[in-house]
């Protein structure tokens, strides 16, 4: 199919358009327009291309692109030599970061709640980014940290009472620890996020409130690989998820 095609269709699907961002969301590489096999994986690195580029990759397809805010708008150095990769080799860099965080039913939230057989309620926050629901069964945080790390294969940071009992559940993939007041408000039990910080060990021993941090990539990748899929499913490309380890 071609390019602009593939863009407009993701587009109607994760309406980009409606969120603010920090970073711009679609096409950020132009490459060749016909498009027959997409890759997708986290983040666009230089790992990721030359993986992409090995399984004859039109495009790349990925959650962290190129271009964030209050970055340096320079082409020089590692950014520089991943577009230059991309350029050379004809291969498009399709990027899409809170629209694919933020979708009902594709996006890393509500793929995040199918991998840990969470059932989702909906969403509330700023651009409805923050996700919340409950866990099929009562258990305690040793229990549920427990199933977290065999879902997710990585062992998560936990901070709060082991033996505290787990039903409401708040979560928010990569780096959405700031959520954690409003997890509270929310009356979760415990909050999901990717990354943690100093202030937030205190935000949850004060709150009472457990804080997991299960990893930032480990949290993203399903979200991206549940588009390509339906991408494979409902157009005329292939598919490919291409996972590059990273321990954050």
């Amino acid at each position: 199919m071609h390019l602009n095609s593939l863009v407009d269709y993701i587009g109607t699907i994760l309406e980009p358009q409606n969120f603010s961002d920090y970073c711009p969301n679609g096409l950020q590489v132009q490459g060749r327009s016909e498009i027959k096999k997409v890759v997708t994986g986290v983040t666009a690195s230089m790992d990721f291309l030359e993986a992409a580029k090995n399984e004859n990759a039109d495009a790349v397809l990925v959650h962290h692109g190129f271009f964030w805010k209050n970055e340096s708008p320079c082409l020089i150095g590692i950014k520089q030599k991943r577009i230059k990769f991309l350029l050379e080799n004809d291969i498009s860099l399709l990027a899409y970061h809170l629209p694919l965080d933020a979708h009902p039913k594709l996006g890393n939230n509500a793929q995040l709640a199918k991998v840990l057989k969470l059932k989702l309620d909906g969403f509330t926050g700023q651009q409805n980014i923050l996700a919340y629901g409950y866990v099929d069964q009562s258990q305690t945080l040793l229990q549920f940290s427990k199933h977290i790390s065999k879902s997710l294969g990585r062992l998560p940071m936990i901070f709060g009472d082991d033996k505290k009992i787990i039903k409401k559940v708040a979560w928010c993939t990569g780096a959405a620890q700031s959520y954690m007041e409003e997890a509270i408000a929310l009356g979760a039990d415990v909050f999901i996020s990717g990354e943690v910080s100093e202030q937030t060990y205190h935000l949850a021993k004060e709150s009472g409130v457990a804080f997991i941090a299960a990893g930032h990539h480990a949290t993203e990748r399903y979200g991206i690989n549940a588009l390509g899929i339906h991408l494979n499913q409902h157009l005329s490309v292939d598919h490919q998820f291409i996972d590059i380890d990273n321990p954050i």
